[in-house]
């Protein structure tokens, strides 16, 4: 064994075990789509006086998470996104009436003077809006809080003693700033100091003064601090503090033993009430729990079917070698998950397909590697079969190398301008192709370095798998068809796809998802079977009539309407119920119609932005004309994926959007497998006809490409199959994009880059091992086997 491949072997032993450690010790953070619960956007808008900015956001974020907290819903979480959008996302709420009642409306905030100690029942209702009455949490109806009499509001303070308060005398409104400040000189610490606009400050200097009227330690001495009915302040007024002279606005201070966060929420708060931004729901996703379940469940029977058949797919095509990839596809599988959990990686549903989707992907390495050894194996029958390894290794590392990074671009797409979900499905894409490479090129060099090593696997060719050619190339190489005499006539067929893709598009139309049009789509079940014209008549009936009805999942009732508030799917399902008896909501999804606007205009960004970045990559990676041509196959195969949808009324929503940038990223690698190994032959060969370099690089390829498409085949018919509808448009986008993008690598990229280069000017590339700066004629320094020693005789 080298010093190399025990270093290799050491690191593989180390990342496996700290692997299998943080899987044994760690759980996965699930995406409310995988939990259940209720997910909900909200869009700030630009008051009268008020900007809607980052600032203006994180108050209203901070007010609104005192109001989330008063539903007593389990481990809320509230995040800014952007300048002015808030998500909130509230794990295991089905019904999400109440809390968008509650979050939509606008803090209040006021201030009360104390009457004293309070004698009944704390008030734990909902916060007063206008003048009308307000209905709280617990259903009862109640007065707003400035029309009840002295000693009528009881509510508790900070210590969760019940106050009597008056009315209102000051509203947030009044409030000019709050800020947190900390008072290092007079050791007084942190606190929080007040100032007010020019009225409200005569009436805040009034409140004070009558309080200071009051002994000190007398509860009637302190003034409450009221947001959205409940205390977040209730300070003394200080003992210096003359009866009737009250606190001028520009030198109140709220002083106590506040922490620094304290004081700086407490200002917030205060800040908040008196800077109040309108929001806006812009989007609200409600998944059930077992909607959830079941895509984990599923996913997890398609992960260990689709890798159990790429398992036995490469170890009967590269026999022991194969096995031994496959080893590494296995440890693959726990590297990458394990990473996903401990960088706090949210697993969403989109994701959940990404991670099993990069199993299939994993063995485009090592399928690479080995195809490459075998060609060194036929080329000098008597070479070691260690060093074809080690040839196999730094040969395939160029392809490997420009594979990944274009499917890299892809996941970095996904995740900067995807939304919501999609999101996740970049991260686990990236972390996948991360983990794929150590897999590849640590753990599966280190199994194959150590065979390659033993005497029997080295000697009986038929054992290892690559010491003897393919079945398939070397049925090609005999045959050796002359694929590109006419290379125009592959475009024409490429063409004649596309006009039957763009007919789909025109004729059918493209189904836009309610996430690129805005409204509402909620998914139903029933506990008694109710037929599709059954249903669409009892919601007509309802006064529902534009309600569309289809079918999804065993049985279940999907209802697409257009603008739908929370009370009207209430009564919609309350119709429902009527003919099918207990109905329960498995999948809600609710889009503004500006939001579905803004998505399905970043989705026409992204897709734009896919294609000149990959264009980019490749012209600086390659020749103008091979990445013009990997650029029009890219397109070809966007186009007759999204042609195939229409043809079969599939619908187009924000998951598909994942799945066409990843097929993008696919083709782009096919074609760049081609390319490189063009690139190679064309540099070695310069005197030869491009179009014969083209065709003996395809049939080098072609393997490759058919045995790294049927591992991703394997996991995507299991995901089609087994993944229900919330994961069988995504399987099947991404097989029609694996099949169309493996012929368009061939039959579209290399004739589209034949035709290229007739009027391109550019000499052929130079030859392998030989940099711009070597000097004709010049002995170039040849690489010597790692094996050999150099000693000759």
């Amino acid at each position: 064994m080298t010093r190399a491949t025990a270093v290799r072997a050491v690191l593989a032993v180390a990342v496996l075990l700290a692997s299998v450690v943080i899987t044994l010790t760690m759980s996965p953070r699930l995406g409310l789509d995988l939990q259940g619960g209720t997910r909900i956007v909200l869009q700030a808008h630009d008051s009268d006086t008020v900007t809607a900015d980052r600032e203006t956001t994180d108050r209203t974020l901070e007010v609104l998470r005192q109001r989330i907290d008063s539903l007593g819903v389990s481990e809320p979480t509230l995040t800014r996104s952007g300048e002015d959008r808030i998500i909130v996302e509230l794990p295991d709420v089905q019904d999400p009436r109440q809390a968008a009642e509650v979050i939509g409306r606008t803090a209040q905030l006021s201030f009360h003077a104390v009457e004293g100690p309070g004698t009944g029942k704390p008030e734990t209702g909902e916060p007063p809006a206008g003048d009308s009455e307000t209905e709280g949490t617990d259903g009862r109806k109640k007065p707003p809080a400035s029309d009840t009499g002295p000693g009528d509001l009881t509510l508790p303070d900070e210590q969760g003693r019940s106050l009597a308060l008056g009315p209102s005398r000051l509203s947030g409104a009044g409030v000019d700033d709050a800020t947190a400040a900390f008072d290092a000189q007079g050791g007084a610490g942190w606190s929080v100091s007040l100032t007010f606009h020019k009225d409200a400050g005569q009436d805040w200097k009034k409140l004070t003064g009558e309080a200071a009227c009051h002994p000190a330690g007398d509860d009637r001495r302190r003034v409450a601090i009221v947001l959205d009915e409940k205390v977040i302040s209730s300070p003394q007024v200080d003992p210096s503090v003359g009866c009737r002279v009250g606190l001028p606005s520009g030198t109140t201070q709220i002083t106590g033993s506040f922490s620094a966060d304290e004081a700086r929420d407490l200002a917030l708060l205060i800040k908040g009430g008196a800077l109040p931004v309108p929001v806006e729901i812009v989007e609200q996703r409600t998944v059930g729990p077992t909607l959830g379940a079941a895509a984990i469940e599923a996913s997890a029977q398609a992960a260990l079917i689709g890798a159990a058949a790429t398992a036995l797919f490469i170890t009967v095509v590269y026999r022991l070698f194969g096995a031994l990839a496959a080893v590494a596809l296995g440890a693959y599988g726990v590297i990458s998950y394990a990473a996903l959990v401990a960088l706090g990686v949210t697993l969403t549903l989109p994701g959940l397909a990404g991670f099993v989707l990069a199993i299939g992907m994993a063995v485009d390495a090592n399928v690479l590697v080995f195809e490459r050894a075998r060609e060194e194996c036929a080329d000098r029958p008597k070479r070691s079969l260690r060093s074809a390894l080690t040839t196999g290794f730094q040969k395939a590392w160029s392809a490997v190398a420009d594979s990944n990074a274009t499917t890299l671009i892809a996941a970095g797409l996904l995740f900067f301008l995807g939304s919501g979900p999609v999101k996740g499905f970049g991260v686990t894409l990236a972390i996948g192709v991360v983990a794929s490479m150590f897999s590849a090129l640590v753990i599966a060099r280190a199994l194959t370095e150590i065979a390659a090593n033993r005497r029997y696997v080295s000697d009986y060719r038929g054992v290892n798998g690559i010491g003897r050619p393919g079945a398939v190339r070397a049925w090609l190489v005999r045959k050796d068809p002359r694929l590109f005499r006419r290379p125009l006539r592959w475009l024409v067929v490429s063409a004649a796809l596309v006009a039957v893709a763009v007919a789909g598009i025109v004729v059918r139309g493209i189904d836009l998802g309610v996430e690129f049009t805005g409204g509402r789509l909620v998914e139903y079940s029933t506990s008694r079977p109710v037929d599709v014209e059954t249903a669409r008549d009892t919601l007509a009936a309802a006064g529902f009539k534009d309600a569309e009805v289809t079918t999804a999942g065993d049985g279940d009732l999907s209802v697409r309407t257009g603008k739908l508030d929370n009370d009207g799917e209430h009564a919609l399902r309350s119709a429902l119920a009527e003919e099918g008896g207990e109905t329960k909501k498995v999948r809600d999804e609710l889009i503004g119609p500006s939001l579905g606007d803004e998505l399905r205009r970043n989705a026409l960004i992204a897709l734009g932005v896919a294609v000149a970045v990959q264009l980019a990559y490749l012209a600086v990676r390659f020749r103008w004309t091979f990445a013009v041509a990997s650029v029009v196959a890219m397109v070809h195969d966007v186009i007759l994926v999204v042609g195939a949808f229409a043809w079969l009324g599939r619908p187009v929503d924000g998951i598909f959007l994942a799945a066409l940038l990843t097929v993008i990223g696919y083709s782009v690698n096919d074609s760049v497998v081609v390319f490189d190994r063009v690139r190679e032959l064309w540099g070695a060969n310069r005197k030869t006809p491009l179009d014969t370099i083209a065709r003996r690089a395809v049939l080098q390829t072609v393997p490759r490409t058919v045995n790294t498409g049927m591992g991703a085949l394997f996991i995507l018919a299991a995901l089609a199959v087994l993944g229900g509808d919330s994961l069988a448009d995504f399987a099947i986008a991404l097989l029609i994009g694996i099949v169309v993008g493996t012929w368009s690598s061939v039959f579209t990229a290399v004739p589209g880059a034949l035709a290229l280069e007739r009027s391109a000017k550019a000499p052929p590339p130079p030859a392998p091992g030989r940099g711009k700066g070597t000097a004709r004629g010049k002995a170039r320094t040849v690489r010597r086997d790692p094996l050999d020693n150099g000693a000759r005789v």
